[in-house]
């Protein structure tokens, strides 16, 4: 039974587990992120090593823009100190092992692709809908990384020329308008009050007020879900996929939205399309990262 490593690395914590190809999941821990990060990163591999001798490669899901190639991370803002860096090469020479890298929201469209949702589909796109607008794509079991190793970057798409200023540096990008971020600005816009504490409505209930029939709810509701429609449908129209999967934190509370948004998507759709919920929630990244080796050993 091969065994490889899969490791998420995200902005305040890294999720690490021993993962089999069958997708089990042998053993997951969560660690804190601490910084600088690759000596950190290191030394927690080499401690799952001696518990794990056997092994056979490791992969890797980080937040931040990746070159699949080369194993380095090429743009990553926040963690600091992390960009730049020859992740791949440094931990083969440190390990022995073979190492792949790649972006988190590839990884967890893998996970998705290989093991969960869309498992029996050839051209899939994952959108994670939590703080920003994540997105991957898996055609016939691979991830498309790109030329730059930046495909994939639905939340930067412009939406709407001349909009919101993104963290990019560019206006209008969907993430500006698909995010929980984007819900979080909706309901002060609309000033949407929570009848229990007579306060702003937290995003995660947004949608439950709206179903109840409150007004400045729905408006946030469906102007949120028809900017989301739009992105599916502009996805579409370029790469033709046969199933959509949505996951991410904003995708909890979609048993109170999920109807309304196959509504709005159904007369924009130019082919037929499976849109589905995701399988894996927080451990997707993981899985995915393992994905990425296990078929290269």
């Amino acid at each position: 039974m091969k065994k490889v490593l899969g490791v998420d690395i995200g902005g305040t914590k890294i999720r690490i587990g021993v993962v089999c190809e069958s997708g089990k999941v042998i053993e997951d821990t969560t660690i804190p992120t601490v910084l600088p990060l690759y000596p950190y990163l290191e030394e927690q591999v080499l401690k799952m090593m001696e518990n794990y001798p056997d092994l056979l490669g490791i992969g890797i899901g980080t937040r931040g823009m990746v070159d699949a190639k080369t194993g380095v991370v090429t743009f990553e803002t926040e963690l600091e100190g992390w960009q730049g860096t020859p992740v791949k090469a440094q931990l083969e020479a440190a390990t022995g092992l073979r190492v792949e890298i790649n972006n988190d929201a590839n990884c967890a469209a893998l996970a998705e692709g290989k093991l969960g949702a869309a498992k029996d589909f050839k051209r899939v796109v994952c959108l994670t809908v939590g703080t920003k607008l994540g997105g991957g794509f898996v055609f016939d079991g691979n991830v498309e990384n790109g030329v730059h190793g930046g495909a994939g970057e639905v939340g930067h798409l412009i939406l709407y020329p001349h909009g919101l200023l993104c963290g990019c540096g560019r206006q209008g990008c969907s993430e500006q308008y698909v995010s929980g971020t984007a819900l979080k600005r909706l309901i002060e816009e609309e000033n949407v009050i929570d009848p229990d504490t007579g306060k702003l409505v937290i995003s995660h209930l947004l949608f439950r007020l709206a179903s109840t029939g409150l007004s400045s709810a729905i408006t946030v509701r469906d102007r949120f879900l028809s900017d989301f429609a739009i992105v599916i449908s502009n996805l579409q129209a370029v790469l033709d996929m046969d199933c959509v999967v949505i996951g991410g934190g904003v995708a909890d509370s979609a048993d109170d939205w999920w109807e309304n948004l196959l509504t709005m998507v159904e007369p924009l759709k130019l082919k037929p399309l499976e849109i589905k919920r995701a399988n894996f929630g927080n451990e997707a990244g993981m899985l995915g990262a393992a994905m990425l080796v296990m078929d290269m050993i």
